[in-house]
């Protein structure tokens, strides 16, 4: 026990020194001053103009009637009306289209896009009491929900679900022997 103890203390110095034997890293051109990492994600200062501008450019792909948007933080969830003729597969490429329109802009990189005409009705809802000065702080359950709709089923969910779920009954009405 205690040589292993010893070992580890030993390869644990080891590793924190071989640290010290590289090369520093060279000074960039922005005088040693730290520089923001780019991930994609832009902070937004105006959620207002953002919505509308992620509105805008939803609304301007062809086949969308009209787009609604809402940003909260840095996520943005634009809801999409489509004629209600359209065939699901219709729909499915519309949707498409809209996210890669969204995602050559910088603000609607990483946007939710919805053609659901429920959650598309509350965002529109939940534009217009923004835009009317309502406090967004009774927001944030309603978008939770909203986001939980959107995102699609994480397969290890399913399998959670599957395993708790409750035995189905034999067909023939006699009981399970797993009980017993």
């Amino acid at each position: 026990m205690h040589r292993l103890l010893v070992a580890i203390v030993i390869v644990g110095m080891l590793a924190g020194c071989g640290n010290a034997n590289r090369q520093a890293t060279p000074r960039s051109s922005a005088g040693g001053q730290a520089q923001p990492i780019q991930d994609g994600k832009h902070n937004i200062q105006d959620a207002g103009a953002v919505s509308q501008h992620l509105a805008d450019l939803a609304g301007k792909v062809h086949g969308v009637k009209a787009a609604n948007c809402v940003v909260f933080g840095n996520t943005a969830i634009v809801g999409i009306d489509v004629d209600g003729d359209t065939e699901r597969s219709r729909v499915g490429t519309i949707k498409y289209s809209v996210a890669e329109a969204l995602s050559k802009d910088k603000y609607g990189a990483n946007a939710l896009v919805t053609a659901d005409m429920d959650i598309n009705a509350r965002l529109r809802e939940m534009a217009a009491d923004i835009r009317q000065g309502r406090p967004i702080s009774g927001f944030a359950n309603e978008l939770a929900d909203i986001v939980g709709r959107i995102v699609p089923q994480v397969p290890s969910h399913v399998k959670q679900i599957r395993e708790n779920a409750p035995e189905p009954a034999p067909k023939d009405g006699t009981r399970s022997q797993k009980g017993r």
